[in-house]
């Protein structure tokens, strides 16, 4: 038997009929408060995203606001979030509703040091310079 999603004891199909004010009620305060403070960058995400659900559901949605928490409305689609340098691909799922578009997409990437310059250590200072 197929294990069902539930969110908070609700499934994806009710909490997609839900508003997103009537959804912030069933996560934390900090997300809450997001959600209701709506800036001019969340808003016109969200009607950027309902314009590709009618339009092109497979379409990639780009955005730098990653600060966005996810709704359940957007389960399925694919966004291109902004990590400081280019759009990275993120496939929305179930286990991602409440959370936030950033989390997914790292800004960072994990750093790769090369060797030590000339007479940055005891033992380099009896390298030859050429």
């Amino acid at each position: 038997m197929a294990r069902v999603f539930t969110f908070r004891g609700k499934t994806i199909e009710e909490l997609q009929a839900l508003s997103a004010l009537d959804f912030s009620k069933l996560i934390g305060a900090r997300e809450r408060r997001s959600i209701k403070r709506m800036g001019t960058n969340y808003k016109m995400l969200i009607k950027k995203v309902e314009a590709i659900k009618k339009k092109d559901p497979k379409k990639a949605i780009k955005t730098h606001t990653r600060e966005a928490i996810i709704l359940p409305g957007w389960v399925g689609l694919r966004f291109g979030v902004y990590n400081g340098k280019e759009f990275k691909d993120l496939y929305v799922a179930e286990p991602m509703i409440g959370h936030r578009l950033g989390e997914f997409v790292f800004s960072t990437k994990r750093v790769l040091h090369s060797a030590p310059g000339i007479r940055a250590t005891r033992g380099s200072k009896f390298l030859a310079v050429k």
